[in-house]
C-alpha cells in the first residue's frame, strides 16, 4: 500500500467527494429545524394541547421528510437525465462536426485566459482523443464532471433523513414534557442550539466566520418564530 502523499505545510485540502452533497445536508437539517419549530410555535400559540401539538409535529416531520426526499430524488434524477442527453448529443457532434467542436473548445480556452501563442499546444492533446475532447466539452460547456455528479438515491436519503433529524428538537420535548409551555421552552432552546450548530458547520465548510453564520441562522428562525406565534395568537383570538 502506498503511503498517503504528504501535503506542504499550510496547504488546505478541498472537501472532496462530499462537496456536491453539502447542499442536501445543510438544506435538509436546517429545513427540518426551522419548519417544524415554526409549526410547533404556531399551534401552541393557537391553543392546542400537548397531545395535539405532538400529533401535528410528528405529522409535519413525516410529511416534510417524505416531501424533501421525493422532491430531491425527482429533481436530481431529472437533472441527471438532461445531462446524459446533452452528453449523448455532444458525442454525435464530435463524430459528425468534429472541427466545429474543436473550434468551440479553443474558444473556451481563450475565454479562460490562455494566451493565443499557447492555444495550439493546449489543443494538441485533443486533436486525436475523442474521450478527452468529450470530457473537456462536458466540463466547460455543460459544467459536468463525473466526480461532481450527484446520486439521486443518496440525495434523497440525505434530504429526507436529515429533515427528520432536524425536526427532532421540536418533536421530542412534547413526548417527555408534561405541559406545552415547558415543551415549547425546550423545543426553542434545542432548535436554536441546532440552528447555531448548523451555521457553524456551514461556516467551517465555506470558510466564513463561524459566529456570524451561527447567529444568522438563529436570527432567521427567531424572526420566523415570532411571526408564527403572532399568527397563532391571532387565530386563537379571532376563531375561538
Amino acid at each position: 500500500m502506498q503511503s498517503q502523499e504528504r501535503q506542504p505545510r499550510g496547504y488546505v485540502p478541498h472537501i472532496g467527494e462530499t462537496r456536491q452533497y453539502w447542499r442536501d445536508i445543510i438544506l435538509g437539517v436546517n429545513d427540518g429545524l426551522v419548519s417544524i419549530f415554526l409549526l410547533v410555535v404556531g399551534v401552541v400559540s393557537g391553543g392546542l394541547d400537548r397531545q395535539q401539538v405532538l400529533l401535528t409535529a410528528i405529522a409535519g416531520a413525516i410529511a416534510g421528510a417524505v416531501s424533501m426526499a421525493a422532491g430531491e430524488y425527482l429533481a436530481t434524477k431529472s437533472q441527471d437525465e438532461v445531462l446524459e442527453a446533452e452528453i449523448d448529443l455532444e458525442r454525435s457532434h464530435i463524430r459528425d462536426f468534429r472541427e466545429k467542436e474543436i473550434d468551440q473548445l479553443q474558444g473556451f480556452f481563450s475565454e479562460m485566459g490562455v494566451q493565443p501563442e499557447r492555444i495550439e499546444g493546449v489543443m494538441a492533446g485533443f486533436a486525436d482523443n475523442d474521450t478527452a475532447l468529450l470530457n473537456a466539452m462536458a466540463a466547460l460547456e455543460f459544467v459536468i464532471v463525473d466526480s461532481e455528479r450527484r446520486s439521486p438515491y443518496r440525495a434523497m436519503l440525505m434530504s429526507g433523513g436529515l429533515f427528520l433529524l432536524g425536526s427532532m428538537p421540536s418533536v421530542l420535548p412534547f413526548v417527555f414534557a408534561d405541559s406545552t409551555s415547558v415543551a415549547l421552552t425546550w423545543a426553542t432552546v434545542l432548535s436554536l442550539i441546532g440552528l447555531f450548530t448548523v451555521g457553524v458547520v456551514k461556516a467551517s465548510i465555506a470558510r466564513t466566520h463561524w459566529l456570524r453564520s451561527g447567529l444568522e441562522n438563529m436570527i432567521v428562525a427567531g424572526v420566523g418564530g415570532a411571526i408564527a406565534w403572532g399568527i397563532g395568537r391571532l387565530f386563537d383570538t379571532t376563531v375561538s
